[in-house]
C-alpha cells in the first residue's frame, strides 16, 4: 500500500484526499498498511471499553476470524468476505474499514455485482489460484444476487461482532433494508439426465496415454462418483478419509458398506456406500497402487493428488498423503464441466443454453442433482434427508439401525450412476 506524499509548504493548497494504490492484490496478512488506513483513527471507532486487544482494523478482523478456527469451511467463507471488504475500503475508497458509512456499503453492494477494474480484482478466467500466487485476486468474477446477499450477511455479522466487542461505535449495515427472498419452488442448480450423459462421456473420453493422464482420469471418475452417489459437500470430500468406509451385516446377514461422514456442524452421519460406489472405490484405489478395499482407520484421503502413488508391495513405506484442498477439488469439477461444455460446443451447440449451464455448474450442483435424482427415483424422502445430512441421525438405537438398513436397500435399488 502506498500513500501519495503531501506538501510540507504551509502556503500550499489543501492536499488532495489520500490516494492509495495496490501494487498487487494480496491477502491482508501479506500487506503493509499505512497508518492512515490502519483504523486507529477511524470515524466509527468506539470510545468506550474494548473487549478485544486489537487496535487496528486488520487485527480486529483477525480476532473475529479466530472464533472460527475449529470450522475450516466457515473460516474460509468468513475470511473471503471480510478480506474483500477490507481491501475494497483501502483501495477504492482510501479509508479504513472503521470509517465506512452506510452509503459506502451501498456502493460496495453494487461493486460485488461487478468488481471493477477487473484486472485488479478478478482472477484470470478458468483459474483457481493459491493465495500466495502473484495472479491471485479476491474475486473469481461478479457475484450473483444470491451470493451478494450472502456476502452482506457475513459482513453484517462482522460489524455486529465488532460493535459488541466495543471496537466500533455502530454497525453501518444495520440501516439496510432486509428483504426476505422468495424460495425457489424446486432446486434449479442441477443437471438433467442428458447433461449427465455428456459429463460421463467427457470423463470417459479423457486421455489415458501417460501415467499422469491415467491418474487424472481415474481421479475425475472417482470424484464425480463420490459427489453423485453420496451427495457429499465439497468440505466433506476433503475432510474425510478412506478409513471411514466400513462394512456391517444387515438383519438378513448380508454385508453392506457405509461411509461415516463428519459433516457440517461437526455432525456425523452414515452414507450408504452402494455396490456401484464400492466398485468405483476399488477401481480408484487400484489406480493408486493400493489394495481394493480400505482398512479400518486408514488415513488415506478420499481424493489424492495426481502425482501420488503408493510404494509398490512395501507396506512399511506407506505414508498417508495430505488431502487435497477445497480449491483443488473445485478445480477438478470445473475442469470436467468445461470438457463437457466443449464437447457440446464441438457438436454444434457452441452458443446453446446447455453449454452455458455446464460452464456455470459447480460441485454443489452435484449435491443438488444427487438429491433430486434420489427423490425422482422414488427413494423414501426420509432416507434422502438422512443421506444428505439435512438432519442429525443416531446409530446406537436398534430401531434406527433397522431404518438405516431399509435406507441402504432403498438407495441401492433406486440410485445409480451407470458408468459404461
Amino acid at each position: 500500500m502506498q500513500q501519495t506524499p503531501s506538501s510540507l509548504d504551509d502556503d500550499a493548497p489543501e492536499p488532495e484526499p489520500m490516494a492509495v494504490r495496490l501494487i498487487r492484490p494480496a491477502p491482508i496478512d501479506d500487506l503493509v498498511v499505512v497508518d492512515a488506513l490502519s483504523g486507529r483513527a477511524g470515524t466509527n471507532r468506539s470510545r468506550g471499553h474494548r473487549q478485544i486487544a486489537a487496535d487496528t482494523d486488520r487485527d480486529a478482523l483477525l480476532a473475529w476470524l479466530a472464533r472460527f478456527a475449529d470450522n475450516p469451511n466457515t473460516l474460509a467463507n468468513s475470511r473471503r468476505e471480510a478480506e474483500r471488504l477490507l481491501l475494497w475500503a483501502w483501495v477504492e475508497l482510501g479509508k479504513p474499514l472503521s470509517s465506512l458509512t452506510h452509503e459506502d456499503l451501498l456502493v460496495y453492494q453494487r461493486f460485488l455485482a461487478d468488481p471493477q477494474p477487473a484486472e485488479r480484482w478478478v482472477m484470470p478466467p478458468g483459474r483457481k489460484l493459491a493465495r500466495s500466487h502473484p495472479l491471485w485476486r479476491p474475486f473469481a468474477g461478479p457475484l450473483s444476487p444470491a451470493s451478494t446477499r450472502q456476502a452482506l450477511v457475513v459482513v453484517n455479522t462482522l460489524f455486529s461482532w465488532l460493535v459488541q466487542a466495543g471496537y466500533l461505535a455502530g454497525n453501518p449495515l444495520s440501516l439496510a433494508r432486509h428483504r426476505r427472498s422468495k424460495s425457489a419452488p424446486r432446486p434449479t442448480r442441477l443437471l438433467d439426465a442428458e447433461l449427465w450423459d455428456v459429463v460421463k462421456a467427457s470423463i470417459n473420453a479423457m486421455p489415458v496415454d501417460t501415467g499422469r493422464e491415467r491418474a487424472a482420469h481415474a481421479r475425475a471418475r472417482w470424484v464425480f462418483s463420490l459427489f453423485f452417489l453420496c451427495g457429499l459437500r465439497i468440505s466433506e470430500i476433503v475432510g474425510n478419509s478412506m478409513g471411514d468406509f466400513f462394512s456391517r451385516a444387515d438383519r438378513s446377514g448380508e454385508a453392506r458398506w457405509w461411509l461415516e461422514v463428519l459433516g457440517k456442524g461437526d455432525k456425523t452421519r452414515l452414507v450408504p456406500a452402494t455396490s456401484e460406489l464400492m466398485v468405483e472405490l476399488a477401481r480408484y484405489r487400484r489406480a493408486l497402487g493400493l489394495p481394493a478395499l480400505p482398512q479400518p482407520g486408514e488415513r488415506t484421503p478420499l481424493v489424492l493428488a495426481v502425482s501420488w502413488h503408493a510404494a509398490a508391495n512395501d507396506a512399511a513405506a506407506y505414508k498417508a498423503p495430505r488431502p487435497l484442498t477445497r480449491a483443488a477439488v473445485h478445480g477438478i469439477v470445473k475442469n470436467v464441466f468445461e470438457r463437457a461444455a466443449q464437447r457440446l460446443a464441438a457438436a454444434g451447440e457452441s452458443s446453446s443454453a446447455r453449454v452455458e449451464r455446464l460452464r456455470a455448474a459447480s460441485a454443489h450442483w452435484l449435491r443438488h442433482t444427487a438429491g433430486s435424482r434420489m427423490a425422482d427415483g422414488e427413494a423414501d424422502l426420509r432416507h434422502v434427508r438422512d443421506t444428505l445430512g439435512h438432519a442429525s441421525i443416531a446409530t446406537t438405537s436398534i430401531y434406527l439401525h433397522a431404518e438405516d438398513d431399509d435406507r441402504h436397500r432403498s438407495i441401492e435399488a433406486r440410485h445409480h450412476l451407470g458408468w459404461d
